[in-house]
Order: structure tokens, then C-alpha cells, then sequence
């Protein structure tokens, strides 16, 4: 299911590392190694980052802010 993907390296510094899933979720996504200079708290040692099992949790990543509806004038 994994195709080859073992490891990937994510912009703050974090590895991230995908592992089987279980019943309902074909790979899990965990955080294999916290980058020194990475500020997210979220990123946690030995936590999954993702899981389609918990799709219908609230997320945990930050939400842009939705724009309002503008009128147009004249």
C-alpha cells in the first residue's frame, strides 16, 4: 500500500514517517522526528499527523478564515 514511501522531510524540519494503517485507514502518517527549529506544537514526537479514520474530528491544523460575501456598488 505504501508503494516505497517510507520518510518524508516536511519544511520546518519534522520527519515524517508512514506506517500501515489499520481497519478503515490504508497508511497512518506520524512525526518520526521533530525538527530542531520547528515552532508547530501540534508536531509531537511519535503522534500521527494524519488518519482517515478521525476525518470527521474537528482538524488540527489551522483554518483560514472564510471571507464574507461582498455586494457589489454602483
Amino acid at each position: 500500500m505504501l508503494k516505497g514511501f517510507t520518510h518524508a522531510r516536511l519544511a520546518c524540519g519534522c520527519r515524517l514517517a508512514f506506517r500501515e494503517g489499520v481497519e478503515g485507514s490504508p497508511v497512518t502518517v506520524m512525526v518520526d522526528e521533530k525538527g530542531p527549529g520547528c515552532v508547530m506544537a501540534l508536531h509531537v514526537r511519535d503522534l500521527p499527523v494524519y488518519d482517515y479514520r478521525e476525518a470527521l474530528r474537528p482538524p488540527t491544523r489551522f483554518l483560514s478564515l472564510e471571507e464574507e460575501e461582498y455586494e457589489e456598488e454602483g
